[in-house]
């Protein structure tokens, strides 16, 4: 998915920008066009999107467990995000025998709501431009090294001046490349347990195939709510805690929308790379993402092969399959993008232009040298970015790839202490190994590594591989199954209770000889490794990208005028806005989409495109209730023309009072580009519409008494 920000009025007047294109923060919500947006539908004054001092919209917005935005639609905390971004708990607190992410699954009241062992949400209280303190305490004479050193220093003493005591989160963050810095407060809550979710054949209807792809049918959606205190403060895990009563939630829509509506999304999109120079552009086409591409494809390919025979091994994998499935499409449709709409060659020529200025007698001396060190920098790393993403894939992909980091610290850590320490340390040590094991397979690990390694060590020919990867293949013809086999058998890492009976008799030398241990430690250190001349290089090239950016917005040559996303709070406003007609959907206008729709791509038993039998009886006879729209048919999702990217997953769409008529999950391919480039003839949101979920949990899952926690608007 996709986004950014708009910046300052100053910016924004000499260059107007379209109102789809960008994302704002809340801060500066009465600078940047508030009146554009009143002409659009807004209703809302600036103070009801952001306040400080009383309850607004921002209020009602949460970042979702680091990664997702989620929302508060109820008085009693009750929250609402997208089905892939409850995946890792539903799945989690889902075992053969109750299948939540499979079955689907509706507390009956509070008392059932369900803990996963991990999961928080982040409440946004305030933020504040902290420019000029951290930026008057660098120099140009300083190193990339030492400029770090210095902000980061500054960074420590604003986040403790504002915590509180610790009550709060302050997160300070550099924008535009480090020409400007802002810092945030948050509050997070910890408790936050699972009220309900859609079967995995609704949440995730379409799988892969649809992921992306407009039309779209997914009720991309799941439920949970957050906890406190009795105080209403963050608390741990406690069955004396209770629901959290918000400073703000949202009402619910009931009223649906139609083609040219005004719909605003909040939320934190996670990263844009819209001021990435040609040569980046370049790299990532045509060295970075293939490597990622077909690595990220072997090792799912290694997974469900297993995933399809066992159902205990799909709840195992079926977290991590998913999000490498999302990013390996993700980054397929970013070469296609790319390459079709010739990115890199507007972006050069954009460079070219400020590299003619950059030399003018007056500017020479500053930014002369930018974009040839820029270019520099790029063709000395093209064929380490390639090597990198295949070793990264190889880490993400296998649970023991980075064995060395996640058990061998801990485990070297209980060796060196003393019987006391040790004692003490034994019951995470052994709750650290069941989880490990609980979440693997051995005969799936084995296969993954073996395929990873084989293709590390046969694709990445342009930069050197691991020596002992290199050694291994060229004694073994590149085939890897012999040593894989080898390693499990001696490795004190691939069973629990070899684990265990080392907790019995710890020795640091036998981690440090262990096979798997080894390849992993060379893994990383080689993942991490650079030359003298390739870390010169990237010193020269972090500053000059900085000056990059600043002169781009000085030179007003560059067309952008906001700086990328970062996993901040920030709004985006648009309308909702048809794609062409386009057979494959039955919608009278191409913004919308219907159940009738979705079970046209029914498919019994298959695993993308299978429906129970409930929603099928319910299609049938137009079972909809109330939530069915004024044409009679059931709406399931529609489009919007925001400019969103991923971590916008779980956003609520708006209308203009500030009332919920979606919920954003996914964008369209034509416009995957969109973490790079803008397109506001394609750029897409996929939202689902409110009123399906509130049919889903009411009449299809016989919920009613959740839908009458909300605030309902007909």
């Amino acid at each position: 998915m996709k986004k950014i920000i708009l910046f300052f009025m100053l910016c924004l007047t000499a260059f107007p920008m379209r109102a789809d294109e960008g994302m704002w923060f809340l801060m500066f919500i009465e600078r940047l066009n508030h009146r554009d947006m009143q002409k659009m539908g807004l209703q809302l004054t600036a103070e009801e999107i952001y306040s400080i001092n009383n309850h607004s919209l921002k209020d009602a917005i949460v970042q979702f467990n680091g990664g997702c935005t989620a929302e508060i639609i109820s008085k009693d905390g009750l929250i609402l995000t997208n089905h892939h971004c409850g995946y890792d708990a539903i799945a989690e607190l889902s075992t053969t025998q109750d299948n939540h992410l499979k079955n689907g699954y509706w507390a009956a009241d509070k008392s059932k709501e369900l803990k996963p062992k991990s999961l928080f949400v982040r409440f946004f209280v305030r933020m504040d431009d902290v420019s000029k303190r951290i930026l008057s305490k660098v120099n140009p004479s300083m190193t990339e090294a030492e400029r770090e050193a210095a902000v980061n220093k500054e960074i420590a003493l604003i986040e403790k001046e504002n915590n509180e005591g610790g009550k709060y989160v302050v997160s300070v963050r550099s924008f535009f490349q480090g020409n400007e810095y802002y810092y945030f407060v948050y509050q997070d809550f910890k408790d936050v347990r699972l009220v309900g979710t859609p079967p995995e054949s609704i949440g995730k209807f379409g799988g892969d195939t649809d992921n992306w792809e407009w039309p779209r049918h997914t009720g991309d959606f799941s439920m949970f709510r957050v906890y406190a205190d009795k105080n209403g403060n963050p608390a741990d895990y406690s069955k004396d805690n209770v629901p959290l009563k918000p400073k703000h939630y949202l009402p619910v829509s009931m009223k649906g929308v139609k083609e040219n509506d005004f719909a605003m999304i909040l939320g934190y999109p996670g990263r844009t790379n819209r001021w990435m120079p040609a040569g980046g552009i370049e790299q990532n086409v045509k060295f970075a993402y293939p490597a990622w591409v077909e690595g990220a494809k072997t090792g799912m390919d290694n997974m469900k092969k297993y995933m399809d025979k066992d159902e205990a091994v799909n709840l195992m994998y079926a977290s991590k399959y998913a999000q490498t499935a999302n990013y390996w499409k993700n980054r397929q449709g970013m070469i296609d993008a790319l390459t079709k709409f010739q990115t890199s060659k507007a972006k050069a020529g954009q460079e070219a232009k400020f590299n003619k200025w950059a030399n003018q007698p007056a500017n020479k001396a500053k930014y002369g040298n930018v974009v040839s060190t820029i270019n520099k920098f790029y063709g000395m790393t093209n064929e380490k970015a390639r090597h990198d993403n295949y070793l990264q894939q190889l880490l993400r992909t296998s649970s023991y790839g980075t064995v060395s980091r996640t058990l061998a610290k801990p485990l070297t850590a209980y060796a060196k202490a003393d019987a006391a320490g040790r004692k003490e340390m034994a019951a995470d040590m052994n709750e650290m190994i069941d989880e490990f094991f609980k979440e693997i397979y051995i005969p799936a690990e084995k296969d993954i590594l073996n395929a990873q390694l084989k293709l590390y060590s046969t694709k990445s020919t342009g930069y050197a591989i691991a020596p002992m990867v290199e050694k291994i293949g060229k004694d073994n013809n590149g085939d890897f199954t012999n040593y894989v086999n080898g390693i499990f058998e001696l490795s004190i890492f691939s069973s629990p209770a070899r684990m265990k009976a080392f907790l019995a008799a710890p020795s640091e030398a036998m981690i440090t000889a262990d096979p798997l241990y080894q390849l992993s430690d060379e893994l990383l250190k080689q993942l991490n490794s650079k030359s003298d001349d390739i870390a010169k290089a990237q010193n020269d090239f972090g500053a000059s990208f900085r000056l990059l950016v600043e002169g781009l917005r000085e030179s007003k040559i560059g067309t952008i005028k906001y700086p990328d996303a970062n996993s901040t709070l920030r709004l985006t406003y648009g309308k909702v806005r048809s794609l062409p007609a386009d057979k494959r959907n039955d919608a009278k206008i191409n913004n919308y989409t219907t159940m009738a729709g979705m079970v046209k791509k029914y498919k019994k038993g298959d695993q993308e495109f299978d429906l129970p039998q409930r929603i099928l009886d319910m299609n049938a006879t137009k079972d909809f209730g109330q939530y069915v729209d004024k044409d009679g048919s059931m709406h399931v999702n529609f489009l919007t023309d925001n400019d969103i990217t991923g971590g916008n997953s779980g956003s609520p769409v708006l209308n203009g009072k500030g009332e919920l008529i979606g919920l954003a999950f996914d964008g369209n391919i034509e416009a995957m580009a969109g973490d790079v480039i803008f397109d506001s003839k394609l750029q897409r949101t996929i939202n689902v519409d409110i009123r399906y979920v509130l049919w889903i949990i009411d009449k299809f899952s016989g919920a009613k008494h959740i839908v009458d926690e909300m605030t309902i608007v007909r």
